[in-house]
């Protein structure tokens, strides 16, 4: 018998978790080799590795706790990578040797597989005075271009690319140019954008009142604070960013408020953290702890949830020894600290199987209570974790006591920590599990309700075709095995039927016992109206969240998957209608090679046309003109980013072929192959249109697409963006992260 509960779930543990050889040989022949491999390299830091081996194999067996992917995929492997999820990086300095240096800490944190934050408050503005050199500074976003250059370049390990988190103060003077960074489409691509919102903006913001745009104590201008807020609010209406993190909150419920300041956090926002701060995250999945699902005895399990998430506790309180750190600077922070961030998935389904409403009051009542019984749990055992093995370095009895979560703890956790410390100085996070949740048989993700009941997932077959699969949720899978046919009760609730103010209060519910920070994205109907918008946020403040993250489809952001019939008013006779995406570059493409050598020219002239795989059909996606001949240099390097940029928009892009072989050279042209070539220019589009037909893209010679391609592939009902992993249109943003339904990729992963 298999332990996966769908074809999807052995797909993502086969291609992400599963151990193999650098050739593609599989060294786990099961998912149990893989718990196992985990099992025994957390164990391993243990006086008795054996006994605890068993324990930490039999919390994630089932799929009842998840570790997150860099633990599952690197565990035990003895490759040089991270188990941590997510880095912030060093404070900037505001020198131009700071600056490098911090870039190369990024490169090489990224090279380990670690995801980074970064404050970019500490750069000066644009327009600012730089002493000693006469000149004035470019400011921040200049530098981030260069961040994000970079992170384009670096390929994380387990071929993941980086993700990255860039923050702002609210009072930093070039906070307009930061919030409006992403009305350029090609700009800052790698990077989620947030504002650090303090109090007194918020006061300001509620009051009508002036906000003054300070660096260094010197104010460069003043504004309505409202209009900031507004401004904040439109981008974010318009293209799902910045997303806003209400900074001294998080400062002031920190149980490290005494140690450290956080200005950032890790790329999706669960995870503040201070200079070199470090993060290592796992999920309960509450999903697979539900007694009797649907029937008249459902109920969480609590006692097992208690045993589990002690287990879990320590098992991550080991991968703080057990794992490597890009940099020594990372190391220490962990090891001063020991954070961990111990979280939930399947949340949405346990509700479900309650027969409780996602998004009620009540659903909202036992998620708290939930939530609370972890927290008690987790802080139960690291206070007994430090009874043996000793807590964090930088405990500090009295001041740890007073933090705002430990005031809120029962009293005999409050007396344990104050016996014997606490081992972790924070516990508890929500994070992104998008990945693990497929995984785990499509458990709901994280905190977030069910995305669809059910999808159809095209997949593709080693000769090239591709049949289709449905992909259930878990909990719809319990209603089946149980009720067959039957209607679905009202509690089966979606993302997309939510109000969004019901979202606002599960995430607020959650996060009163969560002591870091929460993964979540808010959907929003596209046609909400901008003032209804601006109340989700304010909701959020004013519920005790500690940032706010929305996603409203469309034109910028593209649409919501849709799993459903066809949306009418997407339909004008009997077409689907359909803007071009930019097309995100996959991790490998094939290709060819093409030499045209020029008569009268010295050097031959070489032509690469690299392919993507979109609905089946195959179409260029970059093209790389090179020439040795100096004198074509510029025009050859203009003439690669702009056909690029073309083919990257994805439709029917034969229109550059025509444009090319019409131009011609007054100094004449040259025959070749028994034909009149009007000009250099002529010839390279003769050669694109040579390989648009052999891959098939092209009917002939001088004709259009054969179809659509940007369509291909595509059923009824709105799209998402396409995947940048498997080509198909099947993105969607879950907690604050563009995820694959088709193949599980997750930009954030």
């Amino acid at each position: 018998m298999t332990r996966f509960a769908a074809p999807i779930s052995e797909a993502i543990w086969d291609m992400k978790y599963r151990f193999k050889t650098p050739e593609g040989a599989p060294i786990d022949l099961s998912v149990e080799d893989s718990w196992r491999r985990v099992a025994r390299a957390l164990a391993v830091v243990e006086k008795n590795p054996g006994a605890w081996e068993q324990r930490f194999y039999a919390a994630l067996e089932d799929f009842r706790f998840l570790p997150a992917g860099r633990i599952m995929a690197g565990a035990g492997t003895g490759r040089s990578v991270t188990l941590f999820n997510c880095f912030v990086m060093g404070t900037i300095p505001d020198s131009m040797a700071g600056i490098f240096e911090m870039l190369k800490e990024a490169a090489l944190t990224m090279q380990q597989g670690g995801g980074i934050g970064y404050d970019f408050s500490t750069i000066r503005p644009r327009g600012a005075a730089v002493h000693g050199v006469g000149a004035d500074a470019s400011g921040p976003l200049s530098f981030m271009d260069v961040w994000d250059s970079m992170c384009r370049t670096i390929m994380s390990a387990g071929s993941r690319r980086g993700a990255m988190m860039a923050t702002m103060r609210c009072d930093h003077p070039d906070i307009a140019e930061f919030i409006d960074a992403k009305r350029d489409p090609a700009r800052l691509r790698m990077f989620n954008l947030s504002v650090l919102v303090t109090d007194a903006f918020m006061a300001a913001v509620k009051e009508d009142g002036d906000w003054d745009l300070v660096f260094e104590r010197r104010i460069f201008a003043t504004v309505r604070a409202r209009d900031l807020w507004n401004r904040i609010m439109r981008a974010t209406y318009d293209y799902a960013e910045p997303g806003v993190i209400f900074i001294d909150r998080i400062n002031q419920r920190n149980n490290l408020n005494y140690a450290e300041t956080i200005a950032a956090t890790n790329p999706c926002g669960e995870q503040p953290l201070p200079p070199y701060g470090a993060c290592l995250l796992g999920s309960i999945n509450l999903a697979r702890l539900v007694r009797d699902p649907f029937g008249p005895d459902a109920a969480l399990d609590e006692a097992a949830l208690d045993e589990l998430v002690a287990v879990a506790v320590r098992m991550m309180d080991n991968v703080v020894d057990a794992s490597r750190f890009p940099l020594p600077q990372q190391a220490a922070e962990a090891q001063a600290k020991r954070r961990i961030g111990l979280g939930v998935t399947g949340l949405a389904d346990a509700l479900m199987m309650l027969d409780l409403r996602y998004g009620s009051e009540e659903a909202a009542r036992l998620t708290g209570r939930w939530l609370q019984r972890i927290a008690r749990a987790a802080y139960l055992a690291s206070a007994h974790l430090a009874e043996e093995k000793g807590a964090f370095p930088l405990f500090d009895r009295d001041r740890f006591i007073a933090s705002d979560m430990m005031e809120r703890m029962d009293p005999d956790v409050r007396e344990a920590v104050a016996r014997h410390g606490i081992r972790n100085a924070l516990v508890t996070s929500i994070a992104p599990t998008g990945t693990i949740s497929l995984l785990a048989g499509n458990v709901s993700s994280g905190i977030e309700p069910v995305f669809a009941h059910s999808y159809t997932r095209k997949v593709l077959q080693p000769d090239g075709s591709r049949t289709e699969e449905e992909v259930v949720d878990y909990a719809v899978q319990q209603w089946r095995a149980r009720m067959g046919d039957a209607l679905f009760p009202d509690s089966f609730v979606t993302a997309q039927t939510l109000d969004p103010l019901e979202h606002v209060r599960m995430q607020a519910a959650a996060q009163e016992w969560v002591d870091s920070s929460i993964s979540k994205t808010i959907n929003c109907p596209a046609d909400i109206p901008f003032e209804d918008f601006k109340d989700v946020y304010l909701a959020a403040w004013d519920q005790g969240c500690k940032g706010c993250t929305t996603y409203r489809p469309n034109a910028v952001t593209g649409s919501v998957l849709s799993v459903g019939e066809a949306d009418p008013a997407q339909v004008e006779g009997g077409e689907a209608l359909h803007h071009a995406d930019k097309l995100d570059r996959p991790e490998t493409l094939e290709g060819n090679t093409y030499k045209i050598k020029w008569p009268e020219s010295e050097h031959a002239i070489y032509i690469t046309i690299n392919d993507i795989v979109l609905g089946g059909q195959r179409r260029p996606f970059e093209v790389f003109i090179n020439s040795k001949n100096m004198e074509h240099f510029a025009w050859t390097v203009a003439l690669t980013r702009m056909i690029s940029a073309v083919f990257r928009r994805g439709g029917d892009v034969s229109f550059v072929v025509e444009e090319m072989k019409a131009v011609f050279d007054p100094r004449g042209g040259a025959w070749m192959e028994g034909r009149y070539i009007p000009s250099i220019l002529a010839a390279i589009g003769g050669v694109i249109e040579r390989h648009m037909i052999e891959i098939g893209f092209l009917d002939g010679e001088g004709m259009g697409a054969k179809s659509d391609p940007h369509l291909a592939g595509y059923g009824n009902g709105n799209r998402g963006p396409a995947c940048p992993n498997c080509g198909q249109y099947a993105m969607r943003m879950i907690e604050g992260c563009m995820t694959c339904a088709e193949c599980g990729h997750s930009k954030c992963a």
